[in-house]
């Protein structure tokens, strides 16, 4: 019969030799002076504005802002307020991030894969474009693309013409026509939306179907059919408007349609060359990062280059590539600030003429603050789910 063994007596511990406490302790004193320096640096800063007798607070943001922004994606005027100026700005923020974004992933990826092909042409070629465009700082690739822009076309009344005179190229941008408002073009939006939920219910239903029978299931073009067919088929059942804005030349500049303007295209051309050179290595090492069998199995069984890539190589690669890539995807936005240097009403753009007006710079800069931070967070909120959804489950 087994004697139990007297509990040992627990060793007295000082209250400061104590670990957890000790941690408690140091944690509170960090914070404390944490919330003093910033108690200090809010109420010297306040003081010193109210000393120079510069308002504070934020309700300037329904005074009216008095100046124009050229580029808008919603309608605006002078007659509007701050607020709205600021809206504005930053919707043509986000407009070239998410556009950069895309394009510049497409590129990349390309590029990625062309370096790692077996012709040596291009992957030398692919070589160059990595090697040129990621070793000279944005900056300068944003003011050749303007000056090379801006200085290559002719202007309006010169306008290169093209489509039986409906677009027009000049060094004040690409004019086309668009269509007049109609009340089918909402319904149409809605569809789009609603065609791509059914694209993206085809592809799992297609993915669990294959997994259990082994047949494939034409996804891309029974996608492509629900997102490019729903928004046809409102279109012809509500009359099939066809009436378009045509731009025209008008004294100096054209009238009618819209327009690309160069600000926007060099901004965006170079943000896509650039940060693509970046994507580039990062799709290439997270290829090669993946064993030689994997390649070689997906040739083994009769697979092209560009199937065993795309089917086998890259759906493996991306549980590599994801992370790094993020960090990309985050510079391209925050980098879309250098817009102000060729003259891109961005948002940075729309605070500064609001600096310039109200005075009040510590409030527009914690704007422009939240504003990344914001954004930059949703990108990385947005890449993390993405990451964990593609990783591989343990056990």
């Amino acid at each position: 019969m087994a004697i139990a063994q007297p509990a040992l007596p627990k060793a007295k511990v000082a209250p400061w030799n104590d670990p957890v406490i000790r941690g408690w302790f140091f944690q509170i004193v960090v914070i404390g002076a944490v919330t003093l320096l910033a108690w200090y640096l809010v109420s010297n800063t306040l003081d010193n504005l109210h000393r120079q007798k510069i308002a504070t607070g934020f309700d300037y943001l329904g005074r009216e802002a008095g100046f124009e922004i050229g580029d808008t994606m919603i309608p605006y005027s002078p007659a509007d307020t701050y607020a709205r100026a600021i809206f504005v700005g930053m919707l043509n923020t986000l407009r070239v991030a998410i556009l950069g974004i895309i394009l510049a992933t497409i590129l990349g990826t390309l590029i990625g894969i062309g370096r790692l092909s077996p012709n040596w042409l291009l992957s030398r070629i692919c070589e160059w474009y990595v090697e040129a465009f990621r070793n000279v700082p944005l900056l300068l690739w944003l003011f050749l693309f303007y000056k090379v822009i801006s200085e290559a076309f002719p202007g309006p009344r010169q306008a290169i013409s093209l489509l039986w005179d409906t677009i027009f190229l000049s060094n004040r941008g690409l004019y086309f026509p668009v269509p007049f408002a109609h009340d089918v073009h909402s319904w149409m939006g809605l569809g789009l939306l609603v065609g791509i939920a059914v694209a993206w219910s085809i592809s799992r239903w297609a993915k669990a179907r294959q997994a259990a029978t082994g047949q494939p299931f034409p996804t891309i073009w029974a996608g492509i059919g629900a997102i490019i067919g729903l928004p046809l088929l409102i279109w012809l059942f509500g009359g099939a408007p066809l009436d378009f804005s045509v731009p025209h030349i008008k004294g100096f500049n054209f009238e009618g349609g819209t327009v690309i303007q160069p600000e926007f295209t060099a901004l965006l051309l170079g943000l896509v060359v650039y940060t693509s050179a970046f994507i580039a290595e990062i799709v290439r090492s997270g290829i090669l990062a993946l064993h030689k069998g994997q390649s070689e199995a997906a040739y083994s069984l009769g697979l092209s280059r560009s199937q065993a890539t795309r089917l086998v190589l890259l759906p493996q690669a991306l549980r590599v590539i994801v992370p790094p890539m993020t960090s990309q995807y985050l510079n391209i936005t925050k980098n879309s600030s250098l817009a102000i240097a060729i003259g891109y009403p961005d948002l940075v753009a729309s605070v500064n003429v609001t600096i310039n007006q109200t005075g009040q710079a510590v409030e527009n800069v914690l704007i422009i603050m939240a504003a990344y931070l914001t954004v930059s967070l949703s990108i990385s909120l947005f890449m993390n789910w993405y990451n964990r959804r593609i990783a591989l489950k343990e056990r």
